[in-house]
């Protein structure tokens, strides 16, 4: 066995990768960017090494700066992680040519499958359904344009080296299908050095759902059964689970089955994934082979109680893999929440800064419940504009589908975050949502379900009257704690009133309190909830028990209340006196400001072009300028009809969130 091991990598995965290490009794290297000098990778591994600026085509994707680091700790082996090097074929050559071992599949499998055009033509060959497309290289926009038209709108315009939802559009006519190629092309040549298109019909109503293959290179190849991935958004996955909610035993052994044979048709070892489209008949068409470990891969090990990474390092060394096909069971349902630094409020724009609070819930694995955080941060580090905006993959794993989405629940209630924007809020939404509690999601989900964005969550009645009760008993304790503070109360309770009006969501409640020393009784119109809680006054998390029931809230202080988040609901608390409350009722509304006539800067990032100049026309849906934030170019445009009064920015510009990029008349 390896006793050093480098991770060509950063962030989440490669603390995943160290922790496998670790465990087997390996030595980790780490490498760093300037931007990564005080990651969490770094503190982990047990020796770490510069390698260049942030930007990743000038440290972490650049070969020969990798390759010393090899050299200068004398690493015997490699782990690349996802995205990155992982699937470069030119590293795995110089891996080779140095003796270094690859903890990934041989050179050739990488070259048949990692490169979406030549897998698909494999897959072709090997009478494998796929997708109809086409295969070939595509010079220039008008070419991309001709080909959309010859394969039928919509179609998916797709980088070939791609993953992780970058360098990918859809286009639905030739405008965007024009903009959309030079957009790919762009991300893919700055994501992975290789800016090669190509270009397939985009089927509707599909289900994503991929299978986990193991190979070793002694001939055993066994496949880990399979992940649903159709909750998406802009291509890039967002929610996964194991198994499918969706298919039946024949459509998941067929497709293990055609998955094994694909990949030993190749050569294949190590771990790989084989991803399918699947259409509402189960009928399903092979998309592509991804030669590395998925980000997904947690919900596979929850519910075969396989290390996958470690299973990479054995068959590295030259070890068969310890199990045969029918040892591989499907015990339980796991769930993974992917946490990224993007604001959903504002169209999930990509978000950086430093986390002031960063508090996960605690890990813990029973036989009736697991919470897993797979994280490359900590409170206190910055999250960075040059990479991924993945902060961690949140996991549970439960015996049953409904208990996972519901352990999932109270973890992502749990999950403490402040400092920048995440989608905390809508993954509590998705979980909630009927469609997706009832399994029946396509990958179109996201912008079927939430067509305007996501503007939160308005709660039902029931959720309001226990955050209402909730806020009361809180209430009640600010205000004790308060008074005695203030020397203007005894050791007796009677000062503090029992009466009060809790307003949130539009609505308003009189509330009742009786209190003891175990918790409240909180009467609320015909009903009365017994309240229990631990809660202090300025802390963030409440965990209360609302006539038995759990209830996990976030909370802030404001003005006469409480800022309340729960299960996508940023909801203002306000809990007052009766009087009180006649008077707010009274008060004049605030409104925001007016920016109509300004294009806003939507988030931390470059300008890489903009279209239009002073005194041009612009009209509804209209490129206005492109910015490039975490890896991601992001199109802005005219929301309405108008001429350009004043561009305040140029090509090249960093820009924060809300500078004014140009003025309107």
């Amino acid at each position: 066995m390896f006793k050093k091991i480098l991770i060509a990598n950063r962030g989440e995965i490669a603390c995943r990768v160290i922790k496998t290490a670790r465990k087997m009794g390996i030595q980790t290297v780490a490498i760093y960017s300037d931007a990564d000098r005080n990651a969490l990778h770094v503190k982990m591994a047990d020796e770490a090494v510069h390698i260049g600026p942030p930007p990743a085509n000038q440290s972490y994707i650049v070969i020969d700066k990798v390759m010393e680091a090899i050299k200068q700790t004398g690493a015997e082996a490699v782990h690349p992680g996802y995205g990155f090097l992982s699937e470069n074929p030119k590293f795995a050559d110089a891996l080779e040519a140095a003796g270094i071992a690859f903890v990934g599949p041989p050179k050739g499998a990488i070259e048949a499958m990692g490169d979406k055009i030549t897998s698909k033509k494999i897959a072709q060959e090997a009478d494998v359904s796929t997708v109809p497309g086409y295969m070939g290289l595509i010079e220039d926009a008008e070419e991309a344009v001709k080909i959309s038209n010859e394969v039928g709108y919509p179609v998916m315009i797709k980088a070939s080296a791609g993953g992780g939802g970058k360098g990918m559009r859809i286009a639905w006519n030739d405008d965007e299908a024009r903009e959309g190629f030079q957009s790919s092309k762009n991300e893919a040549a700055s994501s992975f050095g290789d800016d090669r298109i190509f270009i397939e019909k985009f089927v509707t109503q599909p289900r994503h759902i991929e299978i986990q293959v193991l190979a070793d290179s002694h001939g055993n190849a066994v496949y880990l059964h399979e992940r649903e991935c159709s909750i998406q958004r802009r291509n890039q996955k967002v929610i996964e689970e194991a198994p499918s909610p969706f298919l039946d035993e024949a459509t998941r052994k067929a497709m293990g089955e055609q998955s094994v044979a694909l990949a030993q048709a190749v050569g294949y070892t190590s771990a790989g994934t084989v991803e399918f489209i699947v259409d509402g008949d189960r009928n399903f068409y092979f998309l592509e082979m991804n030669t590395r470990l998925q980000v997904e891969h947690p919900v596979t090990e929850l519910i075969t109680g396989v290390d996958l990474v470690e299973q990479m390092i054995r068959v590295a060394a030259g070890e068969k893999l310890p199990f045969q096909q029918s040892d591989l069971k499907i015990n339980g349902w796991a769930m993974e929440s992917r946490l990224y630094a993007e604001d959903p409020y504002r169209n999930f724009l990509p978000s950086i800064g430093r986390l002031v609070r960063y508090r996960p819930p605690t890990e813990e694995a029973t036989d009736k419940r697991a919470v897993r955080n797979d994280t490359g941060v900590y409170e206190g580090g910055e999250i960075s504009m040059y990479y991924d905006p993945m902060i961690a993959k949140l996991c549970t794993w439960a015996p049953d589908r409904a208990t996972a989405i519901e352990e999932m629940r109270l973890a992502l209630d749990g999950f403490e975050l402040e400092g920048i924007g995440h989608n905390l809020p809508f993954l509590a939404a998705v979980y909630d949502h009927p469609k997706f509690t009832s399994g029946n999601m396509t990958t179109a989900f996201i912008e079927e379900e939430y067509p305007d964005g996501f503007e939160g969550v308005t709660l039902p009645e029931e959720a309001c009257t226990r955050i209402a009760a909730a806020a009361a008993a809180m209430h009640r304790v600010a205000e004790i704690r308060r008074t005695r503070i203030s020397g203007r109360m005894d050791n007796h309770e009677r000062h503090v009133g029992e009466d009060w009006v809790v307003s949130l969501q539009g609505h308003s409640h009189d509330v009742v309190i009786g209190a003891d020393k175990a918790g409240a009784d909180v009467k609320i119109g015909e009903q009365t909830l017994r309240v229990e809680s631990d809660w202090t006054p300025g802390d963030p998390l409440a965990r209360l028990s609302v006539d038995g029931t759990p209830l996990v809230l976030k909370i802030g202080k404001i003005s006469g209340g409480f800022r309340v988040r729960y299960r996508g609901a940023d909801l203002k608390v306000h809990v007052r006196t009766p009087r009180q409350a006649e008077l707010a009722a009274l008060m004049p509304e605030k409104l925001p400001p007016d920016t109509s006539k300004f294009l806003l800067c939507p988030m931390p990032g470059l300008i890489v072009k903009v279209d239009v100049d002073a005194g041009d026309e612009v009209q509804e849906g209209q490129a206005l300028c492109t910015v490039e934030a975490m890896k991601m170019e992001n199109i802005l445009r005219a929301e309405r009809k108008g001429i350009v009064k004043k561009v305040n920015a140029g090509a090249g510009d960093s820009l924060a969130v809300d500078d004014v990029i140009m003025e309107f008349e």
